[in-house]
């Protein structure tokens, strides 16, 4: 009866085309976690030499929201195309585990972040002492402070259990209804997890938003700072908007049903009600990245340089096989010519009898230019055309728009 009863647990309660639906928008979601949190991650290496103390903490964020989407986007996508938890009771825990450490890890991440913004806006003074070292401190107390929340199940302080919509695994809500140690568990992580950061975010970013309109006011009498000083002021402004909306946006809706499930009848409650709070939770792996990728002058500033260096390489690769794709396909041309003039005994309307040789030679050369990287290696030399001036001009024509897009990226980033 109980291997029943669990069984039940992990099948599926909402409908199929719903599950489907859920499916596909935590594939969405996967795809651009992945792409976002790894591009943060590689511009991020690619500076590593001129990151600030600050934004430490954005890598760190990067590397969270990727190991939430690599530990939890798998087995959910796959048990809701399934209608069921796949996985069994271990993997169940684990699943959870994963969810709460990585998480709560962002979301603590994004707390100390606003204080260290706080700090460096409102008091330069002791800002301008904060080092790597301390960042690189922060950073492990935020693991460790995620860290105790996500084992705090595994010794009894709550329990994992697979979700009421029986396609994921969290807290086990159910029982956090019944026993009062449960209760506790769901209570500290309202308070201490959701009420604290919301607290701090808010506080920091205000406090924030109104030193700079301060600021804004004492340099208007400055008319040659007046533009740099708005400047400023619109991607703070932007940032901190962006950040607040996020994160309330984020976990809002998990906070509110976690409270409802613990003091509320759990049964009144519809599985639909817990699948979308996890949903708006997962998504914070999207705009995060977003946010600091979009909104951030260097980190932009980087990430267009190299999508303009990535652009310049497709098109010349283009270009390299469109040029080889002509080349090859003129023997044939002339080999149906020269037949032709063999079986009517006159000569071709547009080729002359001098150039013949010509073509024939480089009819050889094309032909052990059968391997498509020896045709990179060599082109345009083994597979120009006749007249190599004619040759060099069109490859300059042809390279012109490409290294002068690149350049106009390279003054943008100076």
């Amino acid at each position: 009866m109980g291997l029943l009863a669990e069984d039940m647990a992990f099948h599926s309660s909402i409908p199929v085309p719903l599950d489907i639906t859920v499916a596909v928008v935590y594939s969405i979601f996967g795809l651009c976690s992945l792409f976002g949190n790894s591009t943060l991650l590689y511009i991020s290496y690619k500076k590593k030499h001129l990151l600030k103390p600050a934004e430490y903490f954005i890598v760190n964020l990067a590397v969270s929201d990727l190991g939430l989407t690599l530990s939890l986007y798998p087995m959910a996508i796959t048990s809701s195309f399934y209608h069921r938890w796949l996985y069994g009771k271990t993997l169940c825990s684990l699943y959870a585990f994963c969810g709460i450490l990585f998480g709560l890890c962002s979301l603590t991440t994004l707390t100390l972040l606003s204080m260290v913004c706080f700090v460096k806006v409102c008091c330069p003074l002791y800002g301008n002492r904060f080092r790597p070292f301390h960042g690189q401190l922060l950073i492990a107390c935020a693991w460790v402070y995620a860290l105790l929340f996500a084992c705090s199940p595994l010794v009894h302080w709550g329990e994992y259990g697979p979700e009421p919509y029986g396609t994921a695994c969290c807290i086990d809500w159910r029982l956090s209804n019944k026993l009062g140690t449960a209760r506790s568990y769901t209570v500290a992580l309202f308070v201490f997890c959701y009420i604290l950061p919301c607290c701090v975010i808010v506080a920091s970013y205000t406090s924030i938003l109104v030193t700079v309109q301060a600021s804004r006011k004492t340099m208007e009498q400055h008319a040659s700072r007046q533009m740099n000083m708005s400047s400023i002021q619109t991607i703070i402004i932007k940032l901190s908007v962006a950040v607040c909306i996020g994160f309330f946006t984020a976990w809002s809706p998990y906070a509110i049903v976690s409270m409802w499930a613990a003091f509320g009848e759990i049964e009144s409650i519809p599985p639909l009600a817990f699948a979308m709070p996890a949903m708006f939770a997962k998504s914070s792996t999207i705009y995060n990245p977003m946010i600091y990728l979009m909104l951030r002058p260097n980190f932009r500033q980087i990430m267009c340089r190299d999508l303009g260096t990535l652009f310049q390489t497709c098109l010349k690769g283009c270009l390299v096989f469109k040029g080889q794709a002509k080349c090859c396909s003129k023997p044939n041309v002339m080999l149906r010519r020269r037949t032709a003039h063999r079986q009517t005994n006159q000569p071709p309307l547009s080729i002359s009898s001098t150039k013949l040789p010509t073509v024939t030679m480089r009819d050889l050369r094309c032909q052990r230019c059968m391997d498509n990287f020896e045709c990179f290696r060599h082109y345009p030399q083994m597979c120009g055309i006749a007249n190599p001036a004619a040759n060099t001009d069109s490859s300059r024509d042809q390279e012109t728009p490409v290294l002068q897009t690149f350049k106009d990226l390279q003054m943008v980033d100076h």
